[in-house]
Parts: structure tokens; sequence; C-alpha cells
């Protein structure tokens, strides 16, 4: 009875955890939407006034000399946090909550505004995580309990920002647990849910992608294992490039943070001079493909850049996410196969828009490893059950094939390093 009694009192404190976290992730969605609005305008300016380009650079200088003081100041809140939820849940770290919800609100906002290629999505898990473990602070709750529901509200942010309440759950058990728990698994839910639900009361009940969707023949779907083994492989070779791209930023110890960060400001300003769509999240590169088909190479281009964007943003270790990047490279590398198979195999124009979204779900799972998270969020992000068995084809074919590369998840290798690098610090005199 008592046990049945305590899992009663942990869902109801889910539901609180859940919308404590749903509050932030939206106040945090407004600030980055808002940065990323004004960071377009800009643009939209200096491309018609060419020699204020100088005075922005500047701007970009001291944008990149505030994020890396912020980071100085607070660690904890550089990339995008997950790791860190992680990190905590396996009770290596223990940073302080406020500060790095407010580390997170000031750097992820300056870095949108400057045009970083950053998402919101792994942020907005660690913030379900610290608002959570404020909530815990408050209530002056053991430290078992405090992990379990710093855990719901992980789920909680990513359910808020993407309105996707089971694949935030997912996410809990698959990258943050690695382990099947029951008892979280249900507070986990009630948590998403209740996060979903206080999102959607601000931001609307309307899904994130609303591509048309049409049934792929299964004549066809030996072209949706090449896309899988095409996104497992892109996914391993995702991973190595930003591993290594962290590690060239880190290489220089002895450069001041404020310096590096500045550094990687101006490296993605120069690509905002000619192609500005490339900044951001990857919102406007989205929305590009909401229109008529682009042409392969025009594909292709956006493709290659965004990556090397991604790139110097991600290795700088700005605090941001690598959530909706990455589905926008998946969405890119979907579209750019689905174009090849409709010019040279005559394919239907009306199923090119499918491949979009698989090539989103099969990059997400070659990257992070969660099939079960990416086939959830695709759908979920969809609002559409008719293309669960392409994306689940897609997303178990990617992960056997990144697998079998030896690369490890994305998160699982920034953990490993995080700790080090936290061990190292701790050794110091």
């Amino acid at each position: 009875m008592k046990r049945y009694k305590e899992s009663a009192i942990l869902m109801i404190e889910g539901i609180f955890v859940g919308i404590l976290a749903g509050l932030t992730v939206v106040l945090y969605r407004f600030c980055l939407t808002e940065a990323e609005t004004a960071m377009f305008k800009v643009w939209e300016y200096i491309h018609n006034n060419p020699l204020s380009v100088i005075l922005w650079f500047l701007i970009l200088i001291a944008l990149g000399c505030i994020v890396g003081r912020v980071l100085r100041l607070e660690p904890m809140a550089s990339g995008s946090g997950v790791p860190h939820v992680a990190g905590e849940a396996k009770e290596y770290l223990d940073p302080c909550w406020w500060r790095v919800i407010i580390a997170k609100f000031i750097g992820g906002s300056l870095c949108l505004f400057g045009g970083l290629s950053l998402g919101k999505a792994g942020p907005s898990v660690q913030l379900g995580a610290m608002a959570a473990k404020g909530f815990c602070r408050t209530r002056k709750h053991d430290r078992k309990k405090e992990i379990t529901l710093l855990c719901c509200g992980a789920g909680a942010g990513l359910a808020a920002i993407f309105h996707a309440p089971l694949a935030g759950s997912l996410f809990v058990l698959e990258q943050i647990r690695h382990t099947y728990d029951r008892t979280l698994l249900i507070a986990g839910v009630v948590s998403a849910l209740a996060a979903d639900f206080t999102s959607k009361l601000f931001l609307g009940q309307t899904t994130m992608f609303s591509f048309p969707t049409a049934t792929i023949p299964l004549h066809l779907y030996w072209l949706l294992i090449l896309l899988g083994i095409l996104a497992g492989l892109a996914g391993a070779g995702y991973n190595t490039v930003m591993l290594k791209a962290q590690a060239l930023f880190q290489h220089f110890k002895k450069v001041p943070k404020e310096i590096l960060m500045s550094s990687a400001f101006l490296a993605v300003g120069i690509f905002g001079l000619t192609l500005p769509q490339v900044l951001g999240g990857g919102q406007a590169m989205i929305s590009i493909l909401d229109e008529e088909r682009p042409a392969l190479l025009m594909l292709v281009l956006l493709l290659a850049i965004k990556f090397i964007v991604s790139a110097v943003s991600f290795g700088c270790g700005a605090p941001g996410g690598i959530f909706f990047p990455l589905l926008t490279l998946g969405a890119y590398l979907g579209a750019a196969f689905g174009s090849l198979a409709v010019i040279c195999l005559g394919l239907p124009e009306e199923l090119w828009a499918q491949f979009i979204i698989l090539g989103m779900a099969g990059l997400f799972v070659g990257i992070i490893r969660a099939p079960l998270t990416g086939i959830l969020l695709l759908v979920e992000m969809t609002g559409s059950m008719n293309h669960l068995p392409d994306i689940a084809l897609v997303c178990v074919t990617a992960c056997f094939f990144a697998s079998l590369t030896s690369s490890k998840p994305i998160f699982t290798s920034l953990l490993e390093r995080l700790i080090k690098n936290n061990e190292s610090l701790s050794e110091k005199p």
C-alpha cells in the first residue's frame, strides 16, 4: 500500500514539475524566437545597406565576448545540456539550478541573435530538468527522488518544445537513464503531458511540421532501406566531425573563451553575407522545403553549408542544442535523396515530401541512436500516423548501420568528455 501511495504522490508532483518545465520552456522559446527573428531582420537591413556590415561584425564580436563570459561564470550552461542532465542523473554532476537557467536564457538568446546554428530542444531538456531540481530543492526532497523528478523535468522540456509528450518520455529512458524504469516512465508521461498541455496553451496546437502525407508503395520500400543506410552512415560521420570540431576549439586552452566564442560568431557571420538562410536553428531552411521542390544542386549546397555552420556553432561550446539543426540536415538529406528518386526513377512528385520526414527521422537516429524516440518524435511532430511503418523502417536501418561503424551515440561521447573534464578540474589544486 505504501508503494502505491508513493507512486501516486510522485505522479502528482510530476504534474507540477511538468507545468513548471512547460512554463520555463515557453518563455525560453519566446526569447529565442524573438532573437532569431531580429537576427534575420538585421541581415535583411545589411543586404540593403552594405556599409552597415562592419558595425554588425563589431556587434558579433561583442556578442561572442558576452557569451564567453557567461560560460566562464557558469560552465554547466555550455552546449545542448543533455549530457549535463545525463551526468547529473548518474550523480556525476550537481550544478546550481538557477545559475544554469539564467545562463541558458542569456547565452541562448545572444547565440540565436548572432546567427549560430543552434536549436532550442537540447537546452529545453536541461531547463526542464533544472526547473524540476528547483522544485525539489524547495520541497527538500532526498537525492533519489530529486533525480527521478529531474528526469521527469527533462522529458517534459522536450515535450514542451516539440509538442511530443511520448517522445519526451521515451527520450529520458533511452538517453538519460539508459534503462527501463516503470515508475519513472509513468511519472515521466504524466509530467510530459502536463508540459505539453501548458505549452499548447501559449503556443497553440499546431504541429511543428505540416508536410503533405502520401503513402509510399510497398514495391519502393527498398528505397527506404537505402535512405536508412545513408542516414546511418551520415549520422556516424556527423558525430565524428562534431566531436573533432569540439576538440579543435578545446585545443586552444590558453586562448580566452571570449576570443574563441567571438571567432565562432564571426565565422558564422561570414556565411550570412551570402546565405543567411543557413543561420539560426533551421526554420528558415525548412520553410524553403514548404514551397515547390528546389533544384537538387541547391539542396546539396544548403546541406553542405548548414553542416559547416553547425560544426562551428557546436564546436565552440555555445549554449544551444543540436536537435533542430540536425533535423534540418536530415530534411535536406531526405529531400536530396527524394529528388534523385524523382529524377532517376520517375517517382510521382507528391512522394518527394515524404523523404523529407524520413530523412529527419533517419539522421536523428543515426546520430543519437534512440530509435523509439526518433520514430515517435517525427510522428508527433507531423501529427500523422500514416507514415509510421516507413519511419520505423528507416530508423531501424539507420540505427543498425550507424552502430556497425563503431561510432558512439553523440550524447554518450559528450557525457564521457564532460565527466573527464570535470574530474580533471576537480583534481587541480
